[in-house]
């Protein structure tokens, strides 16, 4: 599995301030890029697989929605964030 406990709690106590702390939006957002970066690689294998590439578009959607609340509430978290995690916007 790509995403065990030890690598979810790793990006959280990054991104998020501390393990428990899977609420935070960076904390989120930094989650589903990585699970965004994964499924990318495994379309670019599996390009029929549809089911998957239905998954990375929703979970595309809900990551840009976090993004614009973020952006709203804290434009310098906003702008460190994408910046650290690569996302181009």
């Amino acid at each position: 599995m790509y995403l065990t406990k030890e690598v979810k709690a790793e990006i959280f106590k990054k991104h998020g301030g501390s393990e428990g702390n899977t609420g935070s939006t960076e904390g989120q957002i930094a989650l589903f890029t990585h699970r965004i970066n994964h499924l990318t690689g495994h379309l670019k294998a599996n390009h029929k697989d549809y089911n998957t590439e239905r998954s990375l578009v929703r979970l595309v959607g809900k990551r840009r929605s976090l993004l614009d609340y973020l952006k709203k509430k804290d434009i310098e978290k906003y702008r460190s964030l994408i910046k650290e995690l690569g996302i181009r916007k």
